[in-house]
């Protein structure tokens, strides 16, 4: 175990692990997927609201009105992102065939995660207020403005895009929010003892995230959907973009000097890409024939992201734990 902690590895990350390995080998199907999927709906907002009792009122304010972070995560997210996608489509496009070269340009244009990318920033203690104004806000747009690129880029004309999305996620991350925010005083104190609670609330919400995923892939057939070779270069291409993504913002980050905060922030928003938004996006667009292949990359994508981002969350988050224990001045003993 010493070894795997000086990995990064720690007993979280085994836990995800096995989390990714039951869901290739147990899958959940029928009442149990409509059980897991109410559980997982309802751990998130319960995460949300956690972080809405815990956050004041100038930190949210603080949040909305950092114009600087939320144009740079917006940019990373809708301009940023597609030029990668078309840029890797360009390259590969021919070998991986036109319905896997549309699921990659599909993949580039979409919002970011919300859940995973809010309870990572929190993890590596990031600026969460802003993370979750960037994530709410990408998918609130993204909602209208997906389908406009995927028209512009791929001329194909959409059909109309219901309201559900936006519902659920009124529903399961601004109501709990501000629902958190409103009862802040009667338990605010509550939650400052009780900070290891809060921490299992994060992890188990990505754990479940996870599971669902993996679990929905294996049910419905996505992993047998192309054959090994191309499955292979395909997830090459998907790293490759997801290693461009993350490290033009880390170094954006950088150059323009933002504080720790802000940069995890741009790293987890700017980076991510939400599997649920784009399956909701892609049932409107797709299909039914070609939704398989369309999603695979954004699949493939997603559950990469998660580990990558676990690996970054933990290793900030245990460097702010040493910084912290630097920083306490020490009694010398005379």
């Amino acid at each position: 175990m010493t070894y795997l902690r000086r990995l990064g590895i720690d007993t979280y990350m085994l836990l995800l692990i096995a989390t990714v390995i039951i869901g290739l080998i147990l899958p959940v199907r029928g009442v149990a997927a409509d059980a897991l999927k109410q559980i997982t709906f309802w751990a998130v907002a319960l995460l949300f609201f956690l972080y809405g009792a815990k956050l004041d009122a100038a930190a949210i304010r603080s949040g909305m009105l950092n114009w600087r972070l939320q144009g740079l995560t917006f940019a990373a997210t809708y301009l940023l992102s597609p030029l990668l996608g078309l840029g890797v489509a360009f390259v590969f496009g021919s070998v991986l065939g036109p319905d896997l070269t549309f699921g990659l340009i599909f993949l580039s244009v979409l919002p970011s995660t919300i859940q995973s990318s809010i309870a990572f920033t929190g993890m590596a203690g990031g600026n969460v207020p802003a993370a979750i104004c960037a994530a709410s806000f990408s998918n609130l747009i993204g909602v209208a403005l997906t389908p406009a690129l995927v028209a512009v880029f791929l001329h194909q004309g959409g059909g109309a895009i219901s309201g559900a999305a936006v519902v659920k996620i009124a529903l399961q991350i601004l109501l709990p929010f501000v629902v958190g925010q409103i009862s802040r005083p009667l338990v605010g104190d509550l939650l400052k003892r009780h900070r290891a609670t809060t921490l299992m609330v994060d992890r188990g919400s990505i754990l479940l995230i996870v599971y669902s995923a993996f679990s929905a892939g294996t049910v419905s057939g996505l992993w047998y959907a192309i054959s090994g070779p191309s499955l292979i270069l395909l997830y090459g291409v998907v790293v490759l973009f997801l290693a461009l993504a993350m490290g033009i913002m880390t170094f954006t980050g950088r150059a323009l000097k933002l504080p720790d905060e802000d940069r995890a922030v741009l790293f987890f928003c700017g980076s991510t890409k939400g599997l649920a938004s784009g399956l909701a996006i892609a049932t409107a667009l797709v299909p039914a024939a070609t939704l398989g292949t369309t999603v695979l990359p954004l699949m493939l994508y997603h559950l990469t992201q998660l580990f990558v981002c676990a690996l970054v969350a933990q290793r900030k988050s245990k460097d702010a734990e040493i910084a912290a224990s630097d920083s306490v001045p020490r009694r010398e003993c005379h």
